[in-house]
């Protein structure tokens, strides 16, 4: 088997129970050959997200890569860790299969942990045979008064103190505990009956006989088996004792015939556990390797808080578009190539780091730029009648390729028609220099057809504008608009369109984060529209909430995609047809938004600046030695002037200047020289 493996790459802390005898290394390179095998082991209690796509990437591809295995070599065992019957239903066992289906890794089998309850049971019996696992009856406070204990003492071992003095044992009872040296007898007596239901819940549990003086608190007796009274998703009814996953995760690894056990490193101290009862059974040490998790911007990735997510209402359920799940990222129109192409960009390191949002937005883009056919649509939109519109239907169909880089993609035609829509973010009242959209009595351009159009009326309704009449610029002679833009005619589809934002206002969510939750994290458009060409391809037939639905990029406003409560049927134009925003065309820079005060007196601040640096161009025009004569502010206030230096020597009314005020104005003239000097440099 290790001659498939030509790097050290995935290697961890060395631990003394994880050498394998030669025995096992034998036993285990006869059943695997040149087979390396990893695995990837959800727990069925939520919906899988960006971080456990990362995991699959590295199970699945990168930890082959790193190793150098030969693609034929790669096994991949998908197992569901299920101990925990309370928290797992079939609707997540469900969803876990068909993410990582949808994802594309494919894996050599699906097992259960829940599948080796017989196993794992027998296993415990054995421990307890060997004297190293006993039945014990204390409380949850109990285990933790004893737990801390236990820590403090081996703190002071640690700084060179004496735990007797500084943290002195109060009796057996809570260290090593009370229950700790009962006999083998009593304790394969007492495990039957927890089996068989003889107990309340709670009342006793199967603890590790294992070390109180360890540095590692996940060392201080871990409960193996604990009593429940809840029927399992998968295994059924039979239980009421269930293993916990320390108990049962290197187990279900050994019996798989893992090579390479890979998880995140909040699990780094769970090394010694997973290696003492792989060592106590004498059952073969896969090597287990340790990697950062997936932290991305703006989102929270932990199970409990996606669950209050959800359960609070702050989003619409596990699929919603602004949740970091797989089924919500794809429901926003992220595919399976984004978030694996991602994935592998970002990588699998020990480092700890925080990866940027804009990163899988800017893979998005890259991607959807590729395969989004173009439409035209208007989220926001208003109604133009254009005045004289004197054109046969076939002078205005206009033929627009469906990707701009791609013609394998073909074409579509859009017709355009007397009445048609812009959106609301090309027109203002208020005219600006920096703003190239319509406004009254200016021009701008039309998309694909060209002529420049005209805003001559505009028609408002209890303070918002309504329809716009305009006329369409055809002559020869036409200025060149300063920008041209995109317009859905009369007979476009209505949607709703739906933009998504950051679902935090804060790019590292803190301990308050249902705070900093984003009010503006979804805006819908209920009255959108958008161009007829997408007619055939936007029909509720198409839409799967488990596969990746039609992407379109609307042009100049980003990529959109059909959202699963569309219902459109595309042969009679009825019913709902509904968008996700994916990503903008562009990386947002957010600003603040302006007041219509603010917007004024940038715009008045513009303006005198202007003016400024008018007088400025026209004062630098002016001779030093005409200055007097010709720059504004003296006008017609001197009547004579020397004839070498241009000083005047006498005012308007003949008045004599006198020495002091010449010699001020001299100054004067030296200023204007310098800024001349300095003006022409």
């Amino acid at each position: 088997g290790a001659a498939a493996i030509t790097s050290n790459a995935l290697e961890g802390r060395e631990i003394k129970w994880a050498i394998n005898s030669p025995e096992l290394e034998a036993k285990h390179a006869q059943t695997n050959g040149h087979i390396v095998r990893t695995r990837f082991p959800p727990e069925p209690n939520g919906y899988l997200h960006v971080g456990h796509a990362k995991s699959m990437n590295m199970n699945f591809s990168l930890a082959f890569e790193k190793l150098g295995v030969p693609m034929e070599h790669r096994r991949t065992i998908f197992r569901y860790d299920d101990t925990n019957p309370e928290a797992e239903s079939k609707e997540y066992i469900d969803s876990l299969r068909r993410d990582l289906q949808w994802l594309g890794w494919k894996p050599e089998r699906t097992t259960y942990s829940s599948d080796n309850f017989q196993q794992l049971h027998d296993f415990a019996v054995q421990l307890i045979q060997k004297g190293y696992a006993y039945v014990c009856d204390m409380t949850k406070e109990e285990m933790e008064a004893q737990r801390e204990l236990a820590m403090r003492r081996a703190n002071l071992v640690n700084s060179g103190q004496d735990p007797d003095t500084e943290a002195p044992i109060p009796s057996p009872d809570i260290l090593p505990g009370r229950n700790r040296n009962n006999s083998v007898e009593y304790n394969l007596r007492m495990f039957e009956k927890m089996k068989m239901g003889l107990f309340d819940e709670g009342a006793y549990t199967l603890r590790l006989k294992m070390d109180f003086e360890s540095s590692n608190p996940n060392m201080y007796d871990l409960v193996a088996y604990r009593i429940k009274y809840t029927p399992h998703p998968h295994a059924g009814s039979g239980w009421c004792v269930y293993p916990n996953y320390d108990f049962t995760h290197g187990i279900c690894d050994s019996l798989e015939a893992i090579d390479y056990s890979i998880c995140t490193l909040e699990f780094e101290t769970r090394r010694e556990p997973y290696y003492w009862i792989l060592w106590a059974l004498d059952l073969y040490r896969p090597k287990v390797y340790e990697m950062s998790r997936l932290n991305l911007q703006y989102t929270v990735l932990s199970k409990r808080r996606l669950l209050k997510l959800v359960n609070n209402h702050h989003v619409h359920g596990w699929d919603d578009p602004r949740m970091p799940t797989i089924s919500g990222m794809r429901r926003r129109g992220y595919t399976a190539d984004i978030l694996n192409t991602f994935c592998n960009d970002v990588g699998a390191s020990r480092a700890s780091n925080v990866v940027e949002m804009s990163k899988l937005q800017h893979t998005a883009r890259l991607l959807l730029s590729t395969t989004a056919r173009r439409a035209m649509a208007a989220l926001d939109p208003i109604l133009v009648t254009i005045t004289n519109f004197d054109f046969t239907p076939e002078q205005v169909t206009f033929e627009v390729q469906n990707s701009p880089t791609d013609p394998s993609l073909g074409s579509h035609f859009v017709t355009m028609t007397d009445k048609m829509y812009i959106d609301a973010s090309d027109f203002r009242l208020q005219d600006s220099n920096t703003y190239y959209g319509l406004a009254p009595n200016k021009a701008v351009g039309l998309k694909y057809q060209g002529g420049n159009l005209v805003c001559d009326e505009v028609i408002q309704k209890d303070g918002n504008v309504v329809e716009l009449k305009c006329h369409l610029d055809m002559s020869e002679d036409r200025p060149k608009p300063k920008s041209y833009i995109t317009w859905v005619p009369f007979d476009g589809i209505p949607c709703e369109v739906r933009v998504y934002n950051h679902l935090f206002t804060v790019a590292e969510p803190t301990d308050q984060w249902e705070e900093e939750l984003n009010p503006e994290s979804e805006v819908v458009y209920s009255k959108a529209i958008v161009d007829p060409s997408v007619r055939e391809v936007v029909d509720a037939k198409f839409v799967n909430k488990w596969t990746s639905n039609v992407a379109l990029q609307f042009e100049r406003l980003g990529y959109f995609v059909v959202d699963d409560d569309t219902t459109y049927d595309s042969k009679n134009n009825t019913g709902n047809l509904v968008f996700n925003r994916t990503v903008s065309l562009k990386e947002e820079v957010f600003k603040k938004k302006l007041t219509p005060e603010e917007e004024a007196a940038i715009e008045k601040n513009r303006a005198e600046k202007q003016q400024a640096l008018e007088a400025k161009k026209k004062r630098m025009q002016i001779h030093p030695d005409n200055l007097f004569r010709e720059a504004d502010e003296y006008k017609g206030m001197y009547s004579k002037f020397d004839e070498k230096t241009g000083i005047p020597t006498h005012l308007a009314d003949g008045t004599e200047v006198s020495k002091s005020a010449m010699k001020k104005l001299d100054k004067e003239k030296k200023k204007h020289m310098k800024a001349l000097a300095a003006w022409q440099k």
